[in-house]
């Protein structure tokens, strides 16, 4: 399934906007650094809320922040209402960057229907990493970066090109076992995340796919967020907002042509009145449940 009817729709920003006002309280008291990006930026600075057509919100963090949230999440959030999902030595769930689910809710994603997890509405949450100024040095980052994406998703990558689908299954294919591929993404991750924010004067996001991990944006565009009015509350920027937007999407003051504007994630089944426990056999493990 793919589309959204526009109940579906105004349903499932609700639900974004509880789950994105919660997680920006959360950092916010716990001294954490996150500021919405991709289309949740844009549509803070063009609509003051939600692009109309837009289906979910993401949040950036600096890496330090971004590691240390994963620590005290089970410690000190709400974990009967919202699961931390990150990929580790026992799960994995085919995302290079962890998310937040609302247990709750239904929202089962294609990729993951096999996966015996919570399949809550997700709020992704990507971090961002120090950007060393040495081309051959941002080379091999990218390089540590592809080969950590392979092998913490698991998953042959889809809409990079035919090489990058090759490359993928080749990579997959020379190390069949998970416990092996652990060990290589832990490593990927580690020689990646080297150059630290702190001591960089550009930054990246490495987790966003091949496109995003070119990106070369000012440290300063990120040195801290500012709190702007989003719908009926309001949620935290980039201080540099603008010269990110404009640096990783142009003139996004811009709006797309018509046919563009429509959410672009896939779904196999939505219901946001109940918890995808309700569902296990039915629409996720389904050959785990005959």
């Amino acid at each position: 399934m793919s589309d959204f009817n526009q109940e579906q729709l105004m349903a499932l920003q609700k639900k974004s906007l509880e789950m994105a006002k919660y997680f920006a309280d959360f950092c916010e008291e716990n001294q954490l650094l996150c500021y919405l990006c991709g289309g949740g930026c844009i549509g803070t600075l063009r609509h003051k809320g939600f692009i109309p057509w837009d289906d979910d919100l993401d949040f950036f963090m600096p890496r330090k922040d971004y590691e240390k949230l994963i620590k005290i999440w089970n410690e000190k959030a709400d974990t009967k209402k919202y699961y931390l999902s990150v990929s580790d030595k026992h799960h994995v769930d085919r995302n290079l960057f962890f998310t937040i689910r609302d247990k709750e809710t239904t929202l089962i994603k294609p990729y993951q229907d096999d996966l015996d997890m919570p399949h809550g509405v997700a709020l992704d949450v990507l971090p961002l990493d120090g950007y060393p100024d040495s081309r051959f040095k941002r080379k091999m980052q990218c390089f540590w970066a592809l080969i950590y994406s392979m092998y913490c998703a698991q998953t042959v990558p889809v809409n990079h090109g035919k090489l990058m689908t090759i490359v993928g299954k080749m990579a997959l294919a020379m190390v069949p076992f998970k416990r092996v591929r652990y060990h290589i993404w832990t490593f990927a991750k580690k020689q990646m995340t080297r150059y630290r924010i702190e001591e960089s004067k550009f930054i990246t996001e490495l987790c966003s796919g091949p496109y995003y991990m070119k990106k070369k944006y000012p440290a300063g565009a990120f040195r801290k967020a500012v709190w702007k009015e989003f719908e009926d509350t309001s949620l935290p920027i980039p201080v540099g907002a603008d010269v990110y937007l404009r640096i990783a999407f142009g003139d996004y003051m811009q709006m797309p042509p018509k046919e563009k504007r429509k959410p672009h994630h896939d779904f196999k089944y939505l219901d946001l009145e109940h918890s995808y426990s309700d569902y296990k056999g039915k629409y996720y493990c389904v050959e785990e449940g005959k």
